[in-house]
């Protein structure tokens, strides 16, 4: 039975349904109509990041990212990013919810720029790492309170709250914290599994 914690994969249709009732396809099965329309703001920044070859998105990069692309939203330019493939600086990948694995490892490394903020006296940048956190948690409790969202999402949505709200109140004790967690989570995943059915 998969844990908690583990990485839920999402699947994508399948490539080999026809086109829907009444559309036309040209002989490269691309909708009719549709030759020679600009690429999206998402692609033209992928293509962009291409173009410079970079193997690493450092924050002075992400901000020339952003002046490069100022129609596009925070949210889209970072969606191309993550796509892209490229490592990120902490800060610029931010806070990932898609699994339990991510969550973790992408708070540990704020974590530790948080740590190195706070040694160097650095108070803007401490706040500016616990804004990302703060928007993440947000979006989290958007998610978990969403009656449109499936159960077992909401569910998940609710706990990883939980996780972002545990290291927004003490940053230092998230890692270990995290740890216990995960095993209480697989602790009671696993009384649940090994429940024996109700009696007649």
């Amino acid at each position: 039975m998969r844990k908690p914690w583990q990485a839920i994969v999402v699947g994508t249709a399948s490539g080999n349904e026809g086109p829907p009732a009444g559309e036309k396809r040209t002989p490269a099965g691309k909708p009719a109509g549709r030759a020679g329309r600009q690429p999206g703001k998402k692609q033209r920044i992928l293509a962009w990041l291409a173009a410079r070859g970079w193997e690493r998105v450092s924050e002075a990069r992400a901000v020339e990212l952003g002046a490069a692309f100022p129609d596009c939203s925070e949210q889209r330019r970072r969606a191309a990013l993550l796509e892209s493939g490229l490592a990120l600086d902490p800060l610029v990948e931010g806070v990932r919810q898609e699994s339990y694995e991510r969550l973790e490892s992408t708070l540990n490394a704020l974590l530790r720029e948080y740590q190195s903020a706070k040694e160097a006296g650095n108070e803007p940048r401490r706040q500016a790492i616990r804004a990302v956190v703060i928007r993440a948690k947000e979006h989290a409790e958007l998610a978990a309170h969403n009656s449109r969202t499936g159960a077992e999402k909401r569910a998940e949505k609710t706990e990883m709250a939980t996780w972002l709200r545990t290291w927004l109140e003490n940053p230092p004790v998230f890692p270990d914290w995290a740890t216990l967690r995960k095993r209480q989570l697989g602790r009671a995943s696993g009384a649940e599994a090994e429940e024996p059915p109700d009696g007649d």
